[in-house]
This record gives C-alpha cells, structure tokens and sequence, in this order.
C-alpha cells in the first residue's frame, strides 16, 4: 500500500568523495550475517554501532555516503578528523551546513568498517524519525552494499549480509529472475520500460530504497508527460526543503519479465530537481513501494539484481485519500486506569467488626506519542472537512491516537474508497471534531 512518501537522496555540490580504502569485513569466519531490521512505510531500518553507540539507520541505495542527521538522539557519538561543507539535497532549498569526519568504525553485528567516512547533518529541522514513527538517526547506502551480497527480505524483517555470491545457493538463486544493473557515481541503476500515454518507452531509474513512492519519472516536455488524470501533492522532504509535484498512474511498468498494471507514478515539480546532480540519461527512480513487494539480492560487485516475488507482489498500488499527512511530533503524559486482577476491594476491621470499602480507581501514567497533521493537500477530503496543519490528533474512528502505531493510521488513510473517517483534534487548545469520506483522484 502507498505510504506517506518519502525521499532520502542526497546530491553532494561541494566535494565528491573518494572511495574508502577497504570498507566492511567480516570479522568472522560465517559465510552471512543475519541483521534483523525494522519496516516502516516499506523502508528498512537497521541497527548499528557508531564509534561505540547504538544507533538506528536507514538502508538507502539512493545515497553514495554515510549521513547522521539526528545529533540530538545521537550527542553521545565523538567524532575524529572533522571538516565543514556544504551540501545540497532535492528540494527547492538551499544548500545546508554539514560536516565531514574520518576514521569512524562502524559495527554491525559481525560486519565491520574501521574507517568510516560520516556526513553529519546540522539542521536539527531534519528528522525522519517523525514521519517514521520510530527513531531513525542516519542514513547508508553505498558503503554497506559495495564489498558483498546483500539480500533485503521484506517479510521476514531482516537482511541478510553473504560473503560471497559462491556462498548462496545455486538452487535459490535460480529462483529469481537476474537484472543487470550499472553502478555510476557509488548509486545503482536499471533499465526499465513504461508505457506512458500509450506509448512504450525504456528509461534508465536509480534503484532507491529511501524513497518510498513506487516510481519517479522526471518530465522531459517531449516523451515522458504527466497523463490528463493527476492531483497535486507533497511527495516528501528532501535535505534541502520540501518536495511536490504530481501523482498519477501510468499504464503498466516492466523490469524484464516483471509486469506492473497501472502503478501510481510521481513527478516531482522541476524546481525540486534543479539542484541534483543527475547522471547521464536518468529519467527518474524506482522506490521501495516497488523493491518491497520482492525478496532483493544487490550483487554490486558483478553489477547484478535479483528478484524473487513475495506474498506483496500483487498488492494494489494505494496512495493517502484523505490529503492529510501524519507524523510523529513528541510524547506525552498519558493518564490510564489499570486493569488490576485483584478486587478493588479493601477490608477493615473496627471494634471486631469487618466492613469492605470499595478501593479508589487507580491508575498509571505513561508516555503516548503525539501524533499532528504535518500537511494538508488543498481540496481533499481533510482540508474540505476543515482540518489544517498543525492540528494534533486525539480520536480517530472514536480510537484514542496514542492506541494506534504511525503505520496504522497511514493504513487507514489509504485502506478503501468512501470509507468514513471521524477525527477528533486539538487546535490552539481548543478540541473539536471533523470527519470526512476517502476520495479517488486516479
């Protein structure tokens, strides 16, 4: 289903990097390691040790280097050999202070890199664990994927590290269906074939896992045209500000043997791309709403992909009806009845005879996630029932918000057309309810 849609691609303007000198090893004699992951709208979260410290971080194809962007979760981290830059990510923004530190060791589980290079994000507005629901602190991408197989299991929430292609199995990877694919500036690309407004064409697509649309296509004026049928929308955040543009569906999407009907399609507003530094022929990218419905094998060194169907290859492609994007904004202090096993009875004895008093309600306090309106599409059904940005949630469908898991509610907004949704808000301290049906646009 679509999720609220994200981008986590990363252009560097100031300094292009050099390659690591040795990059992850193994650290022991296993043929794979097995990284258990998290899932959140279709993006792989893994754990990891930064110089020592236990952080979270996103696995992104669409980014050359290593990037912590959240230094108030992560304060702890010391860093060695550390230089400014500047950077420039999508968006219409501009450019954004970072700076640039060696010598790091990253740790994860037996997979280990010693001198790490670490693009540390400034801007505390960058935070992704936001629009996340979970706390995310950096983003990898080409380092973790260069020197070894990497397969990504969507289902079983893990991701599986082998030493060698000899290691896997023949008889497995005869299973899946090969894709070359071709690695310029440390991102990997495919070919690819749409039809568009009746016409068939192949495209050249970054593979981005950080971004959680299905597909990006990027306007020429020429073959590649938004079709008749799309609506407006914010497509998500870039380190340098805030994407939109259009969202529609085109006819079918092809990777070799692999067919999609009518997939949603996204074209970014020109002025969010004009600053990226985009490779020779590239038409757009392929986003995790596509990688997620497989079972992945990334294979950079012999420049190949493999993919094998999961249970999700089927699934329809969703987007948010309602208009209205969530996010995560803080916690707080939750005031709770317990459910107490015991009778909440207690008895006295006075003068050798016994009374029972009924015992007082008790109850516990604990931290619940506040959950607010981070935008509002103009004319959906959210913003024709009244609701704006910045509105925090209370109640959806009479559910208390905190009940719910940021996924959930993401579900909810794109689960059926013309279902009813009732929400209960707090704007300014005042609390007020609004509600609304979802609506088909394309």
């Amino acid at each position: 289903m679509k999720k609220s849609y994200f981008l986590f691609v990363v252009l560097f303007c100031a300094y292009i990097p050099l390659f690591s000198q040795e990059g992850f090893q193994f650290l022991s004699s296993k043929k794979k390691i097995t990284v258990p992951c998290q899932i959140s709208n279709n993006l792989v979260i893994i754990p990891l040790k930064m110089n020592g410290v236990s952080l979270n971080f996103l696995l992104d194809t669409g980014v050359e280097n290593t990037i912590l962007f959240s230094l108030e979760e992560a304060d702890s981290v010391h860093f060695k050999n550390v230089e400014k830059i500047r950077i420039k990510g999508l968006g219409s923004g501009e450019s954004i202070d970072a700076y640039r530190s060696k010598n790091n060791k990253i740790t994860i589980s037996d997979y280990v890199d010693k001198n790490h290079e670490i693009y540390i994000i400034l801007d505390q507005e960058i935070n992704f664990s936001s629009q996340l629901g979970i706390p995310v602190h950096g983003i990898m991408g080409y380092q973790f994927f260069k020197n070894n197989l990497i397969e990504i299991n969507h289902i079983a929430k893990k991701v599986l590290i082998h030493k060698s292609k000899e290691d896997f199995s023949w008889n497995k990877l005869k299973k899946y269906v090969e894709i070359p694919i071709s690695i310029e500036l440390e991102k990997p690309y495919v070919k690819a074939v749409v039809l568009l407004n009746g016409i068939e064409k192949e495209v050249k697509l970054l593979i981005d896992t950080g971004g959680s649309d299905a597909i990006w296509l990027f306007e020429d004026g020429y073959e590649i045209k938004c079709p008749p049928l799309f609506f407006e929308d914010f497509l998500g955040k870039g380190f340098s500000g805030d994407i939109f543009g259009k969202r529609s569906r085109i006819q079918s999407f092809s990777l070799a043997s692999l067919t999609f009907k009518n997939p949603t399609v996204s074209f970014p507003d020109l002025s969010s791309i004009k600053g990226a530094n985009l490779v020779e022929g590239r038409k757009g990218s392929i986003g995790s709403e596509i990688t997620k419905r497989f079972n992945v094998l990334f294979d950079y060194q012999h420049a190949k992909m493999y993919l094998k169907k999961n249970k999700d290859f089927e699934e329809p492609f969703n987007y948010n009806m309602s208009g209205m994007e969530v996010q995560h904004n803080g916690k707080e202090v939750i005031k709770e009845e317990m459910e107490l096993k015991t009778s909440l009875v207690d008895k006295e004895t006075i003068n050798s005879k016994t009374f029972l008093f009924e015992a007082p309600i008790r109850y516990k306090f604990t931290l619940k996630p506040i959950f607010e309106i981070s935008n509002i599409r103009p004319n959906s059904p959210a913003d024709l029932a009244g609701l704006k940005k910045g509105d925090v949630l209370k109640k959806i469908n009479g559910i208390y918000v905190f009940k719910y898991k940021l996924q959930d509610i993401i579900a909810l907004l794109q689960s059926e057309e013309n279902k009813w949704i009732s929400v209960e808000y707090e704007r300014r301290g005042n609390v007020a309810k609004a509600r609304f049906q979802l609506k088909k646009i394309i």
